[in-house]
């Protein structure tokens, strides 16, 4: 009884919907907040540090997922209506869900093939910022950074210098970007970073010299994990290139060796 009432909820829902009597961006749109909750805690910086300034709105992308998932969902809801059961609802909620999670799966996969290089960018764009900060003070250097500084790091920029110029004058937006940003040592740099800023002008050498040792070395671990990076991947080809040489070796010695059985 259960199933034929939602089959033809399913069949209604399909045609109020494909004849525009139900908008689903409407529906969407009022319950953005909603699905939002479901949003994964990295997704924002997973998806500009692979794909930079070209996200204008994260949010936007993340809701593509959740109609792409609803959509495919309820297609396969529609193929399986006329052998449905709890079985086949399970299956369409199952592929749904996959659906949904791969977007996000494969973002993680890039961080991590790409870890490296993504975690040295902070140090080289604090080296930059530093250039600057010996001139002005560090919410001006931080504006003037942004033209030049990686993509990946540009809108959490934009927001921390329009929260510092809205007369925020705390930790908390310098925080709120090595949250959004979670990069190795963000968080100890951003707080040095603002010492740096609250630090009074006679104290401001001895200040810029920790910060440069700080970021020096945070260059340096980024330096050592690059080429221990390229020594893993030349072991691991180095180690296929035996693997392959030496089972073809032995390949030839057993044909050679059936080979010598047949004849004799």
């Amino acid at each position: 009884m259960y199933i034929e009432i939602l089959i033809v909820i399913i069949v209604i829902g399909f045609v109020l919907v494909y004849n525009n009597i139900i908008s689903t961006n409407r529906f969407f749109d009022e319950n953005s907040k909603v699905f939002l909750a479901l949003k994964e805690k990295d997704y924002d910086f997973l998806l500009r540090a692979k794909y930079g300034e070209k996200v204008y709105d994260p949010n936007e992308v993340f809701m593509r997922r959740i109609r792409k998932a609803i959509m495919v969902t309820f297609l396969f809801l529609f193929i399986f209506i006329s052998k449905i059961s709890a079985l086949y609802i399970l299956i369409s909620l199952a592929i749904g869900v996959l659906v949904f999670k791969l977007p996000y799966m494969d973002l993680k996969k890039y961080y991590k093939q790409h870890l490296n290089v993504i975690d040295s960018l902070l140090p080289y764009y604090l080296k930059s910022l530093e250039v600057l900060v010996q001139h002005y003070t560090v919410p001006v250097a931080l504006a003037k950074s942004i033209e030049d500084a990686p993509a990946v790091f540009k809108p959490g920029l934009k927001e921390l210098v329009a929260k510092i110029e809205a007369g925020d004058s705390s930790v908390d937006p310098y925080m709120d970007f090595a949250n959004e940003y979670p990069v190795r040592d963000s968080m100890r740099m951003m707080r040095l970073l603002y010492r740096l800023g609250l630090g009074e002008q006679e104290m401001k050498h001895e200040q810029m010299v920790s910060f440069s040792k700080s970021v020096s070395s945070l260059q340096l671990k980024a330096r050592e994990q690059k080429y221990k990076a390229r020594l893993d991947a030349m072991e691991n080809q180095t180690m296929k290139m035996l693997v392959c040489t030496g089972g073809s070796a032995l390949l030839i010695l057993l044909i050679a060796a059936f080979q010598m059985l047949g004849s004799s």
